[in-house]
């Protein structure tokens, strides 16, 4: 076997235990548990950072932002009740790990991501194409805008913290569409919210720290 395989072998061995450990503590959906198990984080990673990718934590991947530890992304794919094809816009791409596991519950084509840090989109673009997940769609942007040429979404979340759902976020997720995404000023909660007769029903899922949205 080569040393290439190898690795990627052993990447694959570690991603199983990264699942083991996160289905030990917590109870998600098989198709979530999947996707972890199925996306190479380190691929989204700086490379001198590869040899973390499998831990369970946040890592810096430049321009002050860091991506989120994966049993936090597995609790925020699992949360919205994701199926295949619907519609998906996520504000924060960052490397663009979290859009490659949304992708592998909607389709990578119905995943719509906004960057406000212009060296990431770059970044975030090449590696989605690398690892498999080129149909992603990701623009450079104030991700509190949203995308509205491709709403109504069915599900939008956030992967940095705002002080309350932005407008345009509500305004562009269809009736019945979820909501997720950390929320607060002086501390933050994971907020989930169905739109109903344009308001939100919120659940509150603990609390979380994330880095503030940008702009």
């Amino acid at each position: 076997m080569s040393q290439n395989a190898d690795e990627e072998q052993e990447y694959e061995e570690r991603r199983e235990e990264l699942v083991e450990h996160i289905s030990a503590v917590r109870d998600l959906d098989e198709d979530v548990l999947d996707a972890i198990r199925s996306v190479p984080r380190h691929e989204f990673l700086p490379e001198d950072e590869h040899d973390r990718a499998y831990v369970d934590m946040p890592i810096p991947i430049g321009s002050g932002q860091t991506v989120s530890a994966p049993h936090i992304v597995a609790i925020m794919a699992d949360l919205p009740d994701l199926e295949a094809g619907e519609d998906v816009l996520e504000v924060g791409t960052g490397c663009g790990y979290h859009a490659a596991v949304t992708a592998e519950l909607v389709g990578a084509e119905h995943v719509y991501t906004v960057e406000y840090e212009s060296d990431l989109v770059e970044s975030a673009r090449e590696n989605l194409a690398d690892a498999g997940y080129g149909d992603v769609s990701v623009r450079h942007g104030d991700g509190r805008e949203g995308w509205p040429e491709y709403a109504p979404f069915d599900a939008a979340y956030l992967t940095c913290a705002v002080p309350e759902f932005p407008d345009p976020l509500i305004e562009q997720v269809r009736e019945g569409g979820r909501l997720l995404g950390p929320v607060g000023v002086a501390g933050q909660e994971l907020i989930l919210a169905e739109k109903r007769d344009d308001e939100l029903d919120e659940e509150h899922h603990g609390e979380v720290q994330f880095v503030r949205i940008q702009g």
